[in-house]
């Protein structure tokens, strides 16, 4: 794969051009990496220390940098991102923004008391520090105890916390997960997934545990299996590494059938106690 630059006229704004179709729909950009929500892209670019920005066009990709900054030592980096994507497979933008078509809405029973208590919470104390951090958070679902979000952004390391706060306050809530995992995936129902769940329990996550890290499979589809890395592995520097020599090779070992192992964590709003960017 080529990838070819372009100057514009802003000296810290740089076009990188892949020879292949980026985003047809339009201009789309970011001005964060708390808005870059469900472009794995996006997050790839800016986990790149000293990228500010980016934004999608039909055809190409620009990336602008923070003052100061260096195009020489950079480039290789963003073109390293951009390269690793598009051979990942991953689309440009998760559909997560909606449930896919078909899909039933997430249980939210409005005249639950306990539902008023954790919206109630939500927006009066969960919300609004989410978004001064750069995120957000939204209800998705409430149903056996368990709340269902929508985190955006940073808001992801605040998961822990939110889930304390919320069982402190309503009793019924036994504990948060992300809304995406209640989502129908008939793959993971598969004799391989079953495989899958059970080397990342009993082998996988007993050596990530150790630097708090834990990996959790996110679906299977055909060849093709998804994981997303949380705690300590999220934004951890050696990810890449630990996915390519570690969990793939695992999980080929294991089951002969697949053949690629994606990685849809934002690692860019990761926050990792070994690994901190500069």
């Amino acid at each position: 794969m080529f990838i070819q630059t372009e100057a514009t006229q802003d000296p810290n704004r740089m076009r990188f051009i892949p020879g292949r179709e980026v985003h047809p729909a339009g201009r789309l950009a970011f001005a964060s990496a708390g808005e870059a929500g469900r472009s794995p892209l996006a997050s790839r670019l800016f986990a790149v220390e000293d990228v500010r920005a980016v934004e999608f066009g039909p055809d190409s990709i620009t990336v602008a940098k923070a003052d100061g900054a260096d195009w020489l030592q950079l480039k290789p980096a963003i073109l390293g991102a951009i390269m690793d994507h598009f051979v990942s497979g991953v689309p440009l933008v998760l559909a997560t923004a909606a449930l896919p078509e078909g899909a039933d809405e997430l249980p939210l029973d409005a005249s639950d008391p306990a539902v008023a208590e954790i919206r109630e919470l939500i927006e009066t104390r969960i919300r609004p520090a989410a978004v001064q951090g750069g995120g957000d958070v939204a209800l998705r679902g409430w149903k056996d105890g368990v709340v269902y979000l929508e985190l955006q952004g940073p808001a992801f390391r605040l998961k822990a916390g939110i889930e304390n706060m919320l069982r402190h306050y309503v009793p019924e809530v036994e504990r948060v997960a992300d809304w995406r995992d209640a989502l129908p995936k008939p793959g993971l129902g598969t004799p391989e997934a079953q495989a899958i769940r059970e080397l990342l329990e009993r082998v996988i996550n007993p050596q990530v545990a150790s630097h708090g890290g834990h990996i959790a499979l996110v679906d299977v589809n055909g060849p093709r299996v998804f994981i997303r890395m949380e705690g300590g592995c999220q934004g951890c520097g050696m990810a890449n590494v630990t996915l390519k020599q570690g969990v793939e090779v695992q999980i080929k070992q294991a089951v002969p059938s697949i053949q690629q192992v994606l990685d849809v964590t934002e690692h860019a709003d990761g926050t990792n106690p070994y690994y901190q960017p500069g």
